[in-house]
């Protein structure tokens, strides 16, 4: 089994993320469950991961880390997100409760520990991983991959940033610039797994708590990306990280070399994506193209099924 770190803002589509990774179909050996500030307030993602962790009986420990980026003020997105940072379906509060400590402490004593290697899967801002990677650069070594949602050749915070990147793309350059293997799933395949009507209904129609969950998040966030920028359904990004450590056959990987853009008045977090090789700069990411819609679906039906089973 893969030993991973998830790091994330949950987030509807942190959630979901969660959820294929600690599937019975998963071959995923979750190590612990670390938040940041993003989507929300760091407290809110915080109690987000619990409720959800709770949800799947996934003991696992669940790490608060950094409520602020490494430079600038945070950003929150509670017009996507809802105020609690996952707004639409109800669950209980938790009775799990955080483990003491802060995460960047937390990932750089388990990569330390782990006898393989350990692979990270940021979703949210790369400010604990980065912060990570300057108090300990040693834990590089037994880093098998970071996997992470963000970026793209487009924006959806600004014409040129996605979120993720924009919200802390001080930490994302540390990221980017470490050396260590990156698979980046960005916007460009993103937006090719949109939760549209049909898929809602599709998850609606599998009986287990877990399936109607998950139909409650794609309906919130559906609406809001509608309302906000005319989609049809919600792009469940951050599933797409553990979608490929569970089949990476799915997508189409481009290696090149991604710089982070930290100086521009417009262009601030933008991930300059050389898909042409024009800078000839190393190439320091897998850069994921495309994916084949139909047989994610299938595999990701076939994931929320797998909770019903005994």
């Amino acid at each position: 089994m893969r030993n991973v770190i998830l790091d994330c803002d949950p987030g509807h589509d942190d959630a979901v993320s969660i959820i294929i990774a600690a599937s019975k179909k998963s071959d995923l050996n979750i190590l612990g469950i670390t938040t940041v500030a993003g989507n929300v307030e760091v407290e809110k993602n915080t109690q987000n991961a619990l409720k959800v962790s709770e949800l799947l009986k996934l003991e696992v420990p669940v790490v608060q880390g950094a409520e602020r980026p490494l430079v600038k003020q945070s950003e929150i997105a509670p017009e996507i997100h809802g105020d609690t940072g996952m707004d639409g379906p109800e669950l209980p509060e938790p009775t799990m409760t955080v483990k003491e400590g802060h995460a960047v402490d937390f990932i750089i004593d388990q990569v330390k520990r782990s006898k393989e290697k350990v692979t990270l899967v940021p979703t949210g801002p790369l400010t604990n991983i980065a912060m990570a990677l300057i108090k300990a650069p040693e834990i590089k070594e037994n880093i098998d991959e970071i996997v992470l949602m963000g970026g793209g050749t487009f924006g959806n915070w600004t014409p040129a940033a996605e979120f993720n990147i924009y919200v802390d793309a001080e930490a994302a350059k540390v990221v980017f610039e470490s050396g260590i293997p990156i698979a980046m799933f960005g916007l460009d395949v993103t937006h090719q797994v949109i939760a549209t009507p049909d898929i809602v209904e599709r998850v609606g129609k599998i009986d287990n708590e877990i399936a109607q969950f998950v139909k409650e998040l794609l309906i919130f966030f559906g609406q809001a990306y509608k309302d906000h920028f005319g989609f049809n359904g919600g792009p469940i990004h951050d599933a797409c990280t553990t979608m490929y450590l569970m089949k990476p056959e799915l997508f189409e990987m481009q290696h090149l070399n991604v710089s982070i853009e930290t100086k521009g008045e417009f262009s601030y977090g933008m991930t300059a994506v050389d898909k042409l090789n024009v800078t000839g700069l190393q190439a320091n990411t897998h850069f994921a193209l495309s994916v084949d819609q139909d047989e994610f679906w299938n595999v990701f039906e076939a994931v929320l099924e797998s909770y019903g089973e005994v």
